[in-house]
């Protein structure tokens, strides 16, 4: 339980003075019950015996210091009092309720944001081994059990939980012996929902890795449309989506069907108590003009009683179907502070006098010094001992055999990946403690390139809201692609929508939109990932001229497989199972190769 809370608190970041805020909220509605339903069975025993009026201390003091004239004056009063007690009642009810939903809808945005965020900064390899399903279900899903299904449960639960033990408590001081016959009955109601823990949690975990499922189903679907049309295999992922949302379907119906198996059995329960207490109340030969009052209190009580336990138990069944979302959310927000800081660590050790400085500009080179670096849990080294210069408006060429080291290679380059070992810096000045500062200099064009479903304004402008792009550098950047004819033959010009992933573009097209994305953000230092490999020959050409073009102007890495595209490169190196074998210029790297 200690555990729970923990993970509870540092998901929700600790909000202690919200939490405390809605103790207060609830603690001041049960103190309300206690009143509102204390005072029934003394209205209903004065009502109907007026004389107890003088013989009550409480009673005799209100009707002389009110200064009241008769008992039927005294009646209205009370009567009074008490309904102004109930609406008092209701508005605390109400502001408490309210409360939590703002509360619990607010957390969820909260921690959607702080997960998305947390995502979207976590180091490349934690991406590597993980599903983009798992964490939109995480996400979109997760967050939404979290709040809807967990906390608000959990804090409704403490709410009604003080409730229910005000009523008892009140119950108690009447009668104890109805006390003791309702805890019975309530114990044995209890029983029913210890017995239902461990199957609960075992259908939420089973709906939650469900959930992610049927977004992956849904994403491999839709994700190669195009494939899957012409292979013909749109059965195949049919039947994917269709097993798991089938066993969704049946743990969240198991769930929500015994969820509410306790709530039934109270209300029935409850109604067995009260003939019972009334029958060995009579049987016991007390006072019958006494069971008017105490059933009142007891009526009311129970009326009051029921529903709260009934929350309570719902409540109860329901943070423990949800609670596996508290775990995946808090293991990703451990995971990604663990990585995070793993980047730390390594960002201080290399932290030298020289290196304190911070990096604000690429001056004259780029400096790789014995690079090593082994992919977690791989069992061969993926780089080792590369280094390299690279020089201020230089074109650099990677090329080698697959798994030859490249991409891996530009990986690290990009700050995407840090080295076991090694250090590359810019202008003597390591970039991993300033790793933003170094990647503000770089743009990167891979082979395929990543379009929203927007227009060609923004995609080129990737990331800058629209009312922010600026019109000369954006057309700049268009007419430095080689995109400017494109654009002007068209209707809407780059108001153009794209489609999905730029379907309504042609490849050589799409790699122009990023070729001009890189402009745009006026990078320095250029790479471009193999970004000409799926274009035909004639199309390659006419991109391979356009990144000659920024040759001298721009910093360009190059990773290729076909040797024209690099021809120009003044080094080009070629790497073989993560090391540098040769390097020079066209001729001398191509010689005898």
């Amino acid at each position: 339980m200690i555990h729970f809370f923990s993970k509870f608190l540092y998901v929700i970041q600790g909000k202690y003075k919200a939490l405390t805020f809605l103790l207060f909220l609830f603690i001041l509605t049960s103190f309300l019950e206690v009143v509102g339903v204390g005072i029934v069975g003394p209205f209903i025993s004065i009502a109907t015996n007026p004389v107890a009026i003088h013989q009550n201390l409480w009673a005799s003091s209100i009707y002389s210091g009110l200064h009241l004239t008769s008992d039927s004056q005294f009646i209205s009063v009370f009567g009074l009092g008490i309904i102004i007690i109930f609406y008092i009642k209701v508005f605390i009810n109400f502001s408490s309720q309210k409360y939590i939903f703002e509360f619990g809808y607010n957390q969820q945005a909260e921690i959607a944001l702080r997960l998305m965020k947390a995502y979207m900064t976590a180091p490349y390899t934690f991406h590597l081994k993980r599903n983009s399903a798992d964490l939109i279900q995480n996400i979109n899903n997760e967050t939404n059990r979290f709040a809807n299904g967990l906390m608000m449960p959990l804090l409704t639960s403490v709410s009604n939980a003080l409730i229910s033990l005000a009523l008892l408590c009140l119950m108690i001081k009447t009668d104890p012996l109805a006390f003791v016959t309702i805890i019975g009955v309530l114990m044995i109601a209890f029983m029913g929902i210890y017995a239902l823990k461990n199957p609960l949690k075992r259908w939420g975990q089973e709906s939650s890795e469900a959930g992610a499922k049927i977004i992956q189903a849904i994403n491999h679907g839709l994700g190669g449309l195009k494939e899957t049309k012409v292979i013909g295999c749109e059965s195949y992922f049919e039947n994917q989506l269709h097993e798991q949302v089938k066993k969704y379907g049946v743990s969240t119906s198991l769930a929500n069907s015994f969820s509410n198996l306790p709530r039934y059995m109270i209300e029935a329960f409850l109604v067995t108590f009260l003939i019972l207490f009334t029958i060995i109340f009579i049987s016991t030969n007390k006072d019958p003009q006494n069971l008017n009052s105490v059933l009142g209190i007891f009526a009311i009580a129970s009326i009051r009683l029921l529903p709260s336990v009934s929350n309570l138990t719902s409540s109860i069944n329901g943070i423990r179907y949800n609670a596996f979302s508290l775990d995946k959310i808090y293991f990703d927000f451990q995971e990604l502070a663990n990585e995070n800081n793993k980047i730390l660590d390594l960002s201080c050790g290399r932290m030298d006098s020289l290196n304190n400085k911070e990096l604000s500009s690429f001056g004259d080179r780029v400096s790789l010094n014995n690079i090593h670096y082994r992919y977690p849990n791989a069992a061969n080294i993926a780089l080792e001992n590369v280094s390299m210069t690279i020089r201020k408006g230089q074109s650099i060429g990677l090329i080698g055999k697959s798994g030859a080291g490249k991409t891996t290679l530009v990986d690290i380059i990009l700050g995407l990946l840090a080295p076991e070992s090694g250090d590359i810096t810019v202008d003597g000045v390591s970039i991993y403690p300033n790793l933003r500062s170094w990647q503000n200099m770089l743009g990167y064009v891979p082979q395929s390139i990543f379009l929203t479903d927007d227009t060609l304004q923004q995609n080129i402008a990737f990331g800058v809201p629209n009312h922010l792009i600026d019109p000369d550098r954006l057309w700049r950047a268009v007419e430095v692609a080689q995109l400017s004819d494109y654009v002007k033959q068209l209707p809407q010009g780059l108001e153009t929508k794209v489609g999905e992933r730029g379907v309504l573009l042609s490849g050589g097209q799409r790699q122009r939109v990023g070729i001009a994305r890189a402009i745009y953000h006026e990078r320095e230092v250029l790479v471009f990932d193999e970004a000409t490999a799926a274009l035909d020959n004639e199309t390659e050409a006419l991109v391979t001229e356009s990144i000659k073009s920024l040759s001298g102007t721009k910093t360009i890495i190059i990773i290729a497989h076909r040797l024209t595209t690099i021809e120009h490169c003044d080094i080009i190196y070629l790497l073989d199972k993560g090391t540098i074998v040769k390097s020079g210029n066209y001729e001398e790297v191509t010689m005898k190769r």
